[in-house]
């Protein structure tokens, strides 16, 4: 990466990116170029501390601000993966400007770089009965966690992270620039004001690892397909006690065979014969909870859409149930006995309306 990109350029986001889509460019390249996945490469290692610098600028809105005002203008981009600081006349702020020029006089002060772990997203299949009635089932999920053996801390058992000697745990180091301070995370800790001299021998001190884990999630009552439930801290571990994500579980409902979902309505074709729509009749029509007798009523159309209260899907924002809609389907028979086709063809020689005169009116 070129340091006369600005932080923008390095993250690969527009000016107006907002602060998701900044930290998810981050959390890639972060990924992409961290020092434990490219070991002995000074490459991706500068390339890692300019995209840390170049977050460190974009992630906090008062740096942002005033490098949008100023950065643009004085003819540089993000200094070697750091941020430029316009000094804000706020005490602490200077002691965060100037303190790797002029020493630290109150002390080392750790700067936490604690980061939230990564969502993650799973589907889980469900039939349409399933979706409908509600299921707890079990689901696999691949993701890091902090490392068993020693509990995220990336060091040995019985030993512990000690505080870089070379930021005094501060976790950046500045270099003067006339009145302004570059700063950009410290080589030696990479930011994290902390080293570890004696790594863990399970997860190399990086203190993470990944495994499966099997979560049993409640699938409520109702689910659509692509409903998605969260499952809150069951995502991937944080980064120097960071808390975790989020695990989304995404539903996939298999179509029904015999109900169309139409929010939480359900419809039905019922079939009837064109004697029973043009007399009337009483019906027995499917519903999840079994069968219901419904009326067609005389002269009934096909089509016609006739509701039965409370019998569709549960309703998952709020209580109670949609309907089901048995459309009317009009049968009509493909081969006729004798004494029907004589029925049909007395019952056309009688006057009635034409069905089709509206089409030339």
């Amino acid at each position: 990466m070129s340091t006369t990109k600005s932080p923008y350029e390095i993250l690969g986001v527009p000016k107006g990116a907002p602060a998701d889509e900044i930290k998810k460019a981050y959390r890639k390249l972060a990924r992409e170029y961290h020092p434990d996945r490219n070991p002995g490469n000074a490459s991706a290692e500068e390339s890692f501390k300019e995209v840390q610098g170049a977050y460190d600028v974009l992630s906090d809105p008062e740096k942002r601000k005033q490098y949008d005002t100023f950065g643009s203008s004085n003819g540089r981009g993000a200094p070697q993966g750091g941020n430029v600081n316009f000094g804000d006349f706020n005490i602490d702020d200077f002691g965060d400007l100037f303190g790797g020029l002029f020493g630290n006089r109150g002390g080392a002060r750790t700067q936490s770089r604690a980061q939230r772990g990564s969502d993650l997203e799973v589907e889980v299949n469900l039939s349409f009965e399933d979706s409908l009635k509600g299921v707890e089932t079990k689901i696999p999920v691949t993701l890091e966690t902090a490392c068993s053996e020693c509990h995220g801390s990336g060091a040995k058992p019985g030993t512990a992270p000690k505080i870089c000697p070379e930021c005094n745990g501060r976790g950046v180091v500045a270099e003067s620039q006339g009145f302004f301070a570059l700063s950009q995370p410290c080589p030696r800790c990479r930011g994290n004001g902390t080293v570890i001299e004696d790594p863990c021998p399970r997860c190399h001190g990086s203190g993470r690892e990944r495994r499966t884990k099997r979560y049993t999630v409640k699938i409520p009552a109702g689910v659509k397909d692509g409903s998605r439930i969260r499952l809150k801290g069951k995502g991937e571990a944080g980064f120097s006690g960071g808390e975790a994500g989020d695990l989304y579980v995404v539903t996939r409902v298999q179509p029904s065979k015999l109900y169309e979902r139409r929010g939480d309505d359900l419809i039905v074709d019922m079939p009837v014969t064109f004697s029973e729509a043009a007399l009337g009749a009483t019906v027995e029509v499917p519903t999840p909870d079994g069968s219901v007798s419904l009326k067609v009523k005389p002269g009934t159309q096909d089509g016609t859409l006739l509701r039965v209260k409370g019998k569709g899907a549960p309703k998952l924002k709020g209580s109670g149930r949609g309907d089901l809609l048995a459309r009317v389907v009009v049968t009509v028979p493909t081969k006729l006995k004798k004494r029907e086709r004589e029925l049909l063809e007395e019952l056309q020689k009688q006057p009635h309306d034409d069905p089709r005169k509206a089409l030339f009116s």
